[in-house]
């Protein structure tokens, strides 16, 4: 589309300031281009200066001549180059000198007309280039800079970060990402201007650390910024820099950053890639409090690529019941001698190539990426009818208990997915427990207790999984819709040497005696232990003191002890 074609779509007349000592020349202009221009005049330079910044958000060209007294052509450029405010708008140099046109350019200048002006075609042509290209240039700046900061916005950043490897490819390069720690907390905490005014300031230090040393910088995300420099050997220098940077500017030391970076980064790899690691990196650092920079090295590379495996493994995982269910007995012990009285279902991964993988490696990792719930779906059936098996081979119940994750709590098709599990092994819903964890409880989400209480109206019980480990308030306590506290073996661990734990565990066995609800004790391995948390009133033990978590098969025999089965 040329410029008079979309001036004429958008209906817009572009406003065209001539300067020009004569006034014959400026009328000639001005009536060369009136039909498609609005024109102003200014005689001098100086006159043209005070016109232009009166007029700055609206004027679309200069037509400037070079030869003018009190103030030429050149000094007017020079002025306008100057002046960011100014600088945008384009100029086109007229003269009759020849030889003025290099330094015209050199100057800034967008275009060259010469004296005298006799192709008025011509000269409306070159006038409408002029402005076209400096709007669409307007455009694509607008486009390719981050408006808060002045960085690249990320694509323009990964165009311009490839275009210098192909200008320097044996340029020694690092990757880094730079991070605000929970800045949404920032902006809640002091408004959104304080938030703004910090990312400017981060921005700007970046720009300046940068400028002259062939780096490039870009803001990726609200709170996230891409940095490709050249090899530093101390990443941690150079974020202290900007950290006391944002402290002198915005007055606190609270507000932190944290920084990932990928170094002597390989170019063999995409541009995304090496940022990727360097983001990775970055989040290593989540909840660090002590370490404000990562490096992504060779260690980091192998978890990476063991993580991804695991995740591109699962579907096949679960289609080839590689994952295994073992079973962890619980015991009352109330009573003189203690007495089977449930499992719980814990997941095993018989990987084909890694052999028998920890769930410590693979369900943070699932949850992370949401495939947690088609595993716990995997798990509640397997469990389930391992149930019913048991029941029709010994002619009683073993209950088991099954973790529900968050995203499974929130899920629509929770209640009927559950009851059909269920329905279909020939159960009763009160032989099948859930344990959901303390941390899922005090997210005080109305629709995951809403679930919780349609479950257990429905038959199921409920356990609060890992008490202790999160924030519950007494208050919360008493109104919470469950049927057991499940107190994390954090606790568990040290009640025999530290006295702390053990009050403690004593306060919440106290809390659950009040509340008229059972306690679970898992992470039992000691005889200490066991006789500790009976003496101090304890329901349920759990742990490898009876039995670690076993086969399905094992454990029949377990049952087969219980029941005096010989």
């Amino acid at each position: 589309m040329t410029a008079s074609e979309r001036h004429e779509r958008d209906g817009i007349r572009r406003l065209v300031l001539i300067v020009d000592d004569e006034h014959i020349n400026r009328r000639l202009l001005g009536k060369m281009i009136e039909q498609e221009y609005d024109v102003i005049y200014a005689e001098d330079g100086k006159d043209a200066l005070e016109l232009i910044r009166k007029r700055v958000n609206t004027l679309s060209l200069i037509l400037l001549d070079f030869i003018m007294p009190n103030m030429d052509g050149f000094a007017v450029l020079e002025e306008l180059r100057g002046d960011p405010a100014l600088s945008r708008i384009p100029v086109i140099m007229l003269t009759s000198e020849r030889t003025a046109e290099v330094k015209s350019l050199q100057l800034g200048a967008a275009d060259f007309i010469t004296k005298p002006y006799d192709m008025p075609e011509v000269i409306l042509a070159r006038v409408r280039h002029s402005i076209e290209l400096a709007e669409d240039n307007s455009i694509i700046s607008a486009t390719e800079t981050d408006a808060l900061t002045g960085l690249y916005t990320k694509n323009f950043f990964f165009q311009h970060a490839r275009r210098f490897d192909q200008y320097y490819p044996d340029a020694v390069m690092d990757a880094a990402v730079i991070n605000v720690n929970r800045f949404h907390l920032v902006n809640e905490l002091h408004g959104r201007f304080f938030g703004d005014n910090v990312i400017s300031c981060i921005g700007k230090k970046i720009a300046g650390m940068i400028a002259g040393s062939d780096g490039i910088a870009c803001r990726c995300d609200a709170d996230t910024f891409y940095v490709y420099m050249k090899h530093c050997d101390d990443p941690g220098a150079f974020l202290e820099s900007i950290s006391e940077k944002l402290c002198e500017t915005v007055g606190s030391r609270r507000i932190t950053l944290r920084m990932g970076v990928y170094p002597v980064a390989d170019k063999s790899t995409d541009t995304e890639v090496r940022f990727d690691r360097a983001v990775h990196a970055c989040n290593s650092l989540r909840n660090s409090y002590n370490t404000v920079f990562a490096l992504y090295d060779d260690v980091m590379h192998q978890r990476e690529v063991y993580s991804e495996k695991l995740i591109g493994d699962m579907d096949a995982g679960v289609q080839d019941r590689q994952f295994k269910v073992f079973y962890q007995p619980k015991y009352n012990v109330k009573g003189i001698e203690p007495v089977l009285t449930g499992a719980e279902a814990l997941i095993r991964w018989e990987h084909p190539e890694y052999g028998l993988v920890s769930p410590a490696s693979f369900v943070p990792l699932f949850e992370e990426n949401g495939l947690v719930q088609k595993l716990d779906h995997y798990v509640w059936r397997e469990a389930a009818a391992q149930v019913k098996r048991w029941k029709d081979k010994y002619g009683v119940t073993i209950p088991v208990s099954v973790n529900v994750s968050r995203l499974d709590i929130y899920d629509p098709e929770l209640e009927n997915t559950l009851l059909g599990i269920v329905k279909e092994n020939g159960l009763e819903p009160e032989e099948y427990i859930l344990e959901i964890t303390e941390s899922a409880y005090t997210d005080n989400s109305e629709q995951m207790i809403d679930m919780v209480k349609k479950l257990r109206a429905d038959g199921f019980r409920v356990e609060m999984d890992d008490f202790g480990a999160g924030y519950s308030s007494l208050n919360m306590l008493a109104t919470l819709p469950i049927d057991a506290l499940k107190l994390d073996m954090l606790f568990i661990r040290n009640i025999c040497e530290e006295d702390k734990d053990l009050k403690m565990v004593q306060l919440m066995i106290d809390i659950a005696s009040f509340l008229k609800i059972p306690v679970v004790a898992e992470g039992v391995e000691t005889k200490e232990q066991y006789e500790l948390l009976r003496k101090l009133g304890c329901d349920i033990i759990q742990g490898f003191y009876f039995s670690k978590p076993i086969p399905a098969e094992d454990f029949g025999k377990i049952i087969e002890e219980a029941l005096n089965i010989k």
